[in-house]
């Protein structure tokens, strides 16, 4: 090789690598550059186990708030799933990851196969893993706090009461069993028992109905005169085989499926207590899906201070899941209200002398993690659900009395409680 002018060939790769600026390499380590000390507004600071930082935004701007801070793996409320159908399995499970109080710890299922390969994908032990008939043995595992029942609806009360026997807190899908009997006896058991029953009302503690909840309450847009709420969906047509169309597992059709949406959150809006319902109910002659249940629901609830709730619920008619509420001042819409998410909140009065329609932006939350973090809570700090057992027999009173006028085509009368919330807890504290 040439090694004229020094151009051997490690200069010559030094060179290359320089780029075109044609700047050699150099082998001497760079020392460490000093930095500006960062400011407590960037940093931060930890108060009361939490990382709270300043506001770094303007007063024109919303502010950002504070990071999540979940409790320690070691200090959440373990819970088991009782049951691995399509609710548990696209929504209660996933939900776990975005929860910060609770942990999923066990898992109960009459499908052993299935059990398996869920307990693979969420990092659950064979040991706590367990099937209907030994689910008793659950005493056994401290590790699991509370239970959630996600069973076929009459399945509810025997897996309530066997969880509390069992000395575990239990949360329960709505409806919460298939009469107010079988409601008043599974608070009992817990009572008895000395553990906590909730029951999973996902709306009361969605974001979008809890600001709504808050505007009624304060009177922001006046008097609240009437609602209208629609909650309907299709069934496939061979729904006849589903075990909400088999009244033994169900208990009804639409109504206590989808229609209590609109029932409990008509009530939960307001804190009132119906005084008088109406109601018609519709099933398609020789439809096998409706043989046992009913198809369509219409109903109408008058509450004390003369509030109007008019609702709908079918399996007949297309996807829609809207309430409107109408005000003195204003004309509240929320689309997608009883969906897992997608909420929609727009608010229609006078601006000026002009009719202005407003669009409120709202911090979207999964109502599945809300509602486990508030059980979870309510186990840590021994305090009564925002919607014990109570709340879930209340409804089905009220059902029972939605399907006794619909049989009779006349009105029945109810004795309201004279105080709002009666069969509720203290209000939960939501974190977003």
């Amino acid at each position: 090789m040439d090694h004229t002018n020094g151009f051997n060939r490690r200069n010559l790769l030094k060179l290359g690598a320089a780029g075109a600026t044609g700047v050699l390499i150099s082998t001497t380590t760079t020392q460490a550059q000093t930095y500006p000390a960062p400011s407590g507004v960037d940093t931060g600071a930890v108060k009361d186990g939490k990382v709270t930082f300043p506001e770094w935004r303007g007063p024109e701007e919303a502010p950002s708030g504070n990071p999540p801070a979940p409790l320690p793996p070691e200090e959440r409320v373990g819970f088991a799933v009782v049951a691995l159908g399509r609710l548990s399995l696209e929504e209660i499970l996933p939900a776990f990851a975005e929860t910060r109080k609770a942990k999923l710890v066990a898992l109960v299922s009459g499908s052993p196969e299935k059990m398996k390969t869920v307990a693979r994908q969420y990092g659950i032990k064979p040991e706590a893993c367990y099937s209907y008939e030994n689910f008793d043995s659950i005493r056994d595992n401290p590790e699991v706090k509370a239970v959630y029942v996600v069973l076929p609806n009459s399945m509810h009360r025997e897996y309530v009461e066997r969880a509390a026997r069992a000395g575990k807190h239990v949360l329960c899908e709505k409806p919460m069993s298939i009469s107010s009997a079988d409601g008043q006896e599974m608070v009992k058991v817990c009572a008895e028992s000395k553990v906590k029953l909730m029951i999973a009302y996902r709306i009361q503690y969605e974001a979008a109905n809890l600001f709504l909840a808050e505007k009624i309450r304060a009177k922001a847009y006046g008097r609240l005169v009437a609602m209208s709420a629609i909650n309907v969906q299709t069934v496939a047509a061979n729904g006849a085989e589903q075990w909400r169309h088999k009244k033994a597992l169900a208990g009804g059709g639409s109504l206590p499926d989808i229609g209590l949406y609109c029932l409990n959150t008509a009530r939960f809006l307001t804190g009132e207590e119906p005084v008088e319902v109406m109601a018609t109910q519709y099933s398609p002659p020789d439809d096998p899906r409706y043989a046992e249940v009913e198809e369509t629901v219409s109903f109408t609830l008058r509450f004390p201070s003369n509030f109007i709730a008019n609702c709908l619920t079918s399996y007949g008619a297309r996807d829609d899941k809207h309430q409107r509420l109408n005000f003195e001042k204003a004309t509240v819409d929320m689309a997608n209200a009883y969906q897992y998410q997608g909420q929609k909140l727009t608010v229609t009065e006078l601006d000026g002398e002009k009719s202005a329609q407003k669009q409120i932006e709202i911090t979207p939350n999964n109502q599945f993690a809300a509602e486990i973090d508030h059980m979870a809570s309510c186990v840590i700090e021994d305090r009564t659900p925002r919607t014990p057992g109570e709340e879930g027999v209340q409804d089905h009173v009220l059902m029972e009395a939605i399907y006794e006028s619909a049989r009779t085509g006349m009105p029945v009368r109810l004795t309201a409680p004279d105080k709002l919330d009666a069969f509720r807890g203290p209000p939960a504290t939501v974190e977003l």
